[in-house]
């Protein structure tokens, strides 16, 4: 009977520790756990006509003691230019800090570059989306993929066979088809984070891509563009509330397919249908599964800032050069556009009919012949012009952007300009941000060189300093937009590739 009780005693001192064992075990895991909300809030002006709405988007994640913030804007920029001010980013820092104990270095705000216009209250708007995630958290599975779309994009940067590089934009003409020698690179893969509820429904995607959302729609009203589109139909089709947050890459230099196509309206919405259609493929293919590692680390870097003297005065030169090349001819459009056409349809009988050229060569004349001759040459003469004027007007307008920004630099007072970096770890899923407009081919190099598979590279992220090309593009004599719209000097690049490696490594 003793021995009886003595193996009851025993069995129940085995089970309590077995208990205090799973209880403990218990508690850490969901002490460790992952935890994410969500939440988006219309900032769409509505003064004038609006296509589609603009939202600001949160994501909150927690895992014990470290909590992070991913917050996406469909703007142009977060301050500097567009429609957000500078003091939009610390405003809203320090109210989420004092309100929620969020430090300001957990937060992370990714304009798209869309050229949309937003709402004056969007800081307000900013801080309910962050306060309604917050209240939003539940726990969460993690997985991340990589998709792929090669059909939206192409890189404005055309190198022509002189050497130079120019680009595509609208303030100015397109290279001529006969000096283009090749173009850039694009980066078609969409990187993607997805965060499933413990029962399997999506949460929230969160995907990366490198484009200009500019393509605007038909009516020319307001619009989140491309992105905007592609993040509908990811919500759409997913279903149960799941947030989808686009965040920006390195689109410096990569603009929507057929930006300059005048012969359709420019309509954003059948790309961002591609776009989104292409991330939800990767989406679905994604497994999540529990994953409570969430790490953000944050750095100021100093980066040279550049001396434009010797290129504004170079450019001048060029000026100077383009405008006393035009020449006088008899020629105007008018009778120009009917000489080239006459000539481009016939190149032989441009003036006349073959018989009536015949006819004079039987007589012996060359009346015909000496006209379509001067005519040619007033037409060449013309062309020239022209040509002429349209690399007087890439060149005027890149020297407008020169002069800004060598004003900028020297009323700023010192040789170097502080960016904000910040690094952030979800699972398997790493990206590093950058304020200001990356060329792509800086998100190609970091990728190759970072040490994890799923790394990607957002600009336009926690302020805004203009674009941020390679050095070799920089020291581009053609002066593209992305050389001349700039304050950084080209040993930047260097620098701000090993710092970015460095914070891969630690993650």
């Amino acid at each position: 009977m003793i021995a009886s009780r003595s193996l009851t005693l025993t069995h129940r001192m085995l089970l309590a520790t077995a208990l205090l064992w799973v209880f403990s075990c218990t508690a850490d895991s969901l002490h460790a756990e992952l935890l994410a909300g969500t939440a988006k809030v219309d900032i769409t002006n509505r003064t004038g006509p609006v296509n589609d709405p603009l939202f600001v988007k949160a994501l909150v994640l927690r895992s014990g003691e470290t909590t992070a913030v991913i917050m996406t804007l469909d703007a142009v920029a977060v301050g500097e230019i567009g429609h957000i001010n500078n003091d939009y980013l610390p405003a809203l820092r320090a109210r989420v800090q004092k309100e929620f104990g969020i430090a300001p270095t957990q937060i992370l705000v990714n304009a798209s570059h869309c050229h949309g216009i937003v709402a004056p209250d969007v800081g307000e708007c900013s801080f309910q989306a962050v306060s309604q995630a917050l209240k939003n958290l539940v726990p969460v599975r993690v997985g991340v993929g990589v998709g792929h779309e090669d059909r939206v994009s192409e890189n404005r940067r055309i190198k022509l066979k002189s050497g130079k590089t120019v680009d595509v934009r609208h303030a100015y003409s397109f290279a001529a088809d006969a000096d283009i020698a090749s173009v850039g690179p694009i980066d078609p893969a969409i990187g993607v984070l997805r965060l499933d509820r413990v029962d399997g429904r999506p949460l929230a995607v969160v995907y990366n891509f490198a484009c200009h959302p500019i393509q605007g729609v038909p009516s020319g009203a307001n619009t989140a563009d491309m992105t905007g589109f592609a993040s509908q139909v990811i919500e759409d089709n997913l279903g149960h509330g799941a947030v989808a947050l686009f965040v920006q890459g390195c689109g410096g230099d990569i603009n929507p397919v057929s930006y300059k196509a005048v012969d359709q309206p420019r309509d954003a919405e059948p790309l961002g249908n591609m776009l989104g259609l292409s991330t939800l493929k990767a989406v679905h293919r994604i497994q999540t599964q529990v994953d409570e590692r969430l790490v953000v680390r944050n750095e100021t870097l100093a980066l040279p800032r550049s001396d434009q003297a010797d290129r504004i005065a170079q450019l001048e030169q060029e000026q100077t050069r383009l405008a006393a090349s035009f020449k006088g001819t008899t020629l105007n459009f008018k009778t120009f556009l009917q000489l080239m056409v006459k000539h481009g349809l016939t190149g032989e009988f441009p003036s006349s009919p073959a018989s009536r050229y015949l006819h004079e060569k039987a007589l012996g004349r060359e009346q015909l012949s000496r006209l379509d001759a001067e005519n040619r040459k007033n037409v060449e003469a013309y062309l020239q012009n022209i040509l002429a004027m349209e690399e007087l007007t890439r060149v005027q307008t890149n020297l407008a952007l020169l002069r800004k920004h060598q004003a900028q630099n020297i009323a700023a007072g010192k040789r170097t300009v502080d960016v904000e970096l910040a690094s952030l770890r979800i699972g398997e899923f790493m990206l590093l941000t950058f304020p200001g407009e990356l060329t792509v081919q800086i998100g190609l190099n970091l990728k190759s060189k970072s040490p994890h598979p799923s790394t990607f590279i957002a600009g336009y992220t926690n302020g805004y300093i203009y674009y941020a090309p390679t050095k070799e593009q920089l020291e581009n004599p053609g002066n593209a937009q992305e050389d001349c719209d700039s304050i950084l000097a080209p040993e930047w690049q260097e620098m701000f590739e090993k710092k970015a490696i460095d914070m891969l490594n630690a993650l």
